[in-house]
């Protein structure tokens, strides 16, 4: 029987800084402020010229490397991304696959938000372990500057825009095996957290007037920040109360909890509500903000370039997002090398 093992990460943050006081200038807002209610410190932002494939694949190619699997063998492309290089299509993992130089692989995008990289780790799982395929290529990528409105200040203190990527290959040894993967959703909430303009659900009238047109044509976030809050820690409690019952694992065997980096309350929340220790809860929150996909992938780099990330160590992946979606994953990280 074939297993899927997560092998290799990398990541990718745009050079451009935004900080707390940066934001200042522009919306009336303070460090103090965003600091208080969210952990956040700074972001990264794209620039123009830099598209979600161009970061997406600077991951990628940091992934593949680390992974010892040659190009050649990558039989499959999955993007998690709500800030695509192009609406509808073509979808980013068909670009970052060609800029990689992968041809003839399936490639694709998903839309799940900031659950997004747990989504498409589900997906490589489920198509290793029929049989389907043996390397595949997932990424978290996103320009949230891109779909951001930086007169709102509820949502642009918010979000950062970066890339995460990691390869998850078949394997034969059951104790390198990605455990388990729950992912569920609630469209009931979707008002919660949506980008409302732009798609088949919105008018695209001609006859209407400038502003009416304007607005239909943006594709800002916007979210209900309260009532998000109270539904993200019930939610990804439970899910990870779940999770940890149903394989038998205690909270205390988990090396590393890679949650969403929504915001510092939130994390801070569910930690407390699994009883885990400080150092076993990873936070990023601070220099990059919220960068949804994009998110877990760049947090489990983070502990891998400053070697707290060792081979066999188990991590817990948790994450919330706009759908509403959830998921959790029990994730050992088995390196080839």
């Amino acid at each position: 029987m074939s297993y899927a093992a997560f092998r290799s990460i990398g990541a990718y943050v745009p050079e451009k800084i935004l900080s707390n006081e940066d934001l200042s200038t522009m919306v009336d807002t303070s460090d103090e402020w965003i600091t208080k209610r969210t952990g956040i410190k700074e972001r990264h932002i794209a620039a123009e010229t830099e598209f979600t494939s161009d970061m997406g694949v600077k991951a990628a190619e940091l992934a593949i490397e680390r992974s010892g699997v040659a190009k050649k063998d990558i039989d499959m492309v999955v993007c998690a991304t709500i800030s695509p290089d192009y609406f509808c299509m073509p979808s980013t993992a068909t670009i970052m696959s060609t800029k990689l130089g992968l041809n003839n692989v399936t490639a694709f995008d998903i839309s799940a938000a900031c659950t997004g990289f747990v989504y498409i780790l589900s997906i490589a799982k489920a198509f290793i372990e029929s049989g389907m395929k043996k390397n595949v290529l997932i990424i978290g990528a996103e320009k949230l500057s891109a779909i951001t409105d930086y007169t709102d200040r509820g949502t642009c203190i918010l979000f950062g825009d970066g890339a995460g990527a990691a390869m998850i290959c078949a394997t034969d040894k059951k104790e390198e095996a990605i455990i388990d993967v729950h992912t569920g959703a609630d469209g009931e909430y979707a008002d919660l957290l949506m980008t409302p303009n732009g798609g088949s659900g919105s008018a695209h009238d001609a006859k209407v007037d400038d502003a009416l047109k304007q607005e239909a044509n943006s594709c800002f976030m916007q979210m209900k920040g309260n009532e998000t809050f109270k539904v993200a820690v019930r939610t990804l409690t439970k899910d990870v109360v779940e999770i940890l019952n149903e394989n038998k694992i205690q909270s205390d065997e988990i090396k590393h909890f890679v949650p969403h980096q929504a915001n510092y309350r939130i994390i801070k929340a569910v930690g407390d509500a699994l009883k885990l220790k400080e150092e076993q809860v990873v936070l990023t929150v601070a220099k990059y903000g919220n960068t949804s996909g994009a998110s877990i992938p760049m947090a489990i780099n983070d502990i891998y370039e400053s070697g707290r990330l060792q081979k066999g160590e188990l991590m817990l992946l948790d994450a919330f997002g706009g759908g509403l979606t959830w998921g959790s994953a029990l994730v050992p990280f088995s390196p080839n090398k």
